[in-house]
Parts: C-alpha cells; sequence; structure tokens
C-alpha cells in the first residue's frame, strides 16, 4: 500500500536553501540535486522502512535516508510519511532532537 509523502514546512524551507547555495555556483546542479531529494522522498511512499531509526530519537517511526551528505528525516504512520527535517549529517545532535518539537 502505497502512503502519501508530507513535507513540513521548515524541512521544505531547508531544501530551499540548500538549493539557493548550490544555485550560486550552478543553476543546473541546483536542480539536479533537489530533483535527487524529491525523488528520494517520493520512494518513501512505498519503502517507508527500509531506511535506519534515527538514533538521537530511538523511536521507531522516525527513520532518515541519506542524500548525499544531508539526513532525510522522517515520520511513518500508516497512511502518510511526514519529512519533518532535511538536514546537513554534520549537523550536531541537539538540532536534530529540536526536529521532534517543532512536528
Amino acid at each position: 500500500m502505497a502512503r502519501k509523502v508530507k513535507w513540513a514546512k521548515a524541512a521544505w524551507n531547508d531544501l530551499e536553501e540548500v538549493s539557493d547555495y548550490i544555485a550560486k555556483d550552478s543553476s543546473y546542479y541546483a536542480a539536479a540535486f533537489v530533483r535527487e531529494v524529491r525523488d528520494a522522498a517520493r520512494s518513501l511512499a512505498y519503502l517507508a522502512k527500509r531506511y535506519r531509526v534515527v538514533p538521537e530519537f530511538g523511536d521507531p517511526t522516525v527513520r532518515e535516508l541519506f542524500v548525499r551528505r544531508y539526513r532525510l528525516i522522517y515520520q511513518v504512520t500508516k497512511q502518510t510519511v511526514y519529512i519533518i527535517g532535511f538536514i546537513h549529517g554534520a549537523v550536531s545532535r541537539s538540532s536534530v532532537l529540536s526536529l521532534v518539537a517543532a512536528k
């Protein structure tokens, strides 16, 4: 059964910020990166549980998918996958934990 994939506004804004940064050097690569991230997010509609549980949460419904050096953090429910964060892999543990408070 396919789930719906929905982006939290904050996660989408983070993706746009990364895209804008890449676009300073190349609009082509910025667009390609956004396509890659969106394709990865769409794949979660069918295979949401294939990626690891986010270690900082320890909650089996909160998982992450790496896209290059970025963590696409999402929560899985019965019918929906919510993209709750898009952050660089080097971001601190406390920043990742703040995603729970924001959702």
